[in-house]
């Protein structure tokens, strides 16, 4: 049977003890933690780019009208 512990600790306190740990494991907690904040990150961007103004019919007619630019570009 597992007991969940919970701990307050202030953030100086987590520094402390995030500097005693070997170099490796630190960065390891690095990347964890951007890994963490770059999800939410993407996660609040996607949120605000949804809409449902948008039918897969609007998406293809621009993207025709980009690549007839482009083709009308290099054309010239």
């Amino acid at each position: 049977m597992k007991t969940a512990v919970q701990i307050d600790l202030t953030f100086e306190q987590v520094l402390s003890v995030v500097k005693q740990l070997p170099k490796e494991q630190q960065v390891q907690l690095t990347k964890e933690l951007e890994k963490e904040v770059i999800g939410d990150k993407l996660s609040r961007l996607l949120r605000s780019f949804r809409t449902n103004d948008l039918s897969l019919e609007t998406i293809n007619d621009e993207v025709e009208l980009v690549r007839k630019g482009i083709y009308d570009r290099e054309k010239s």
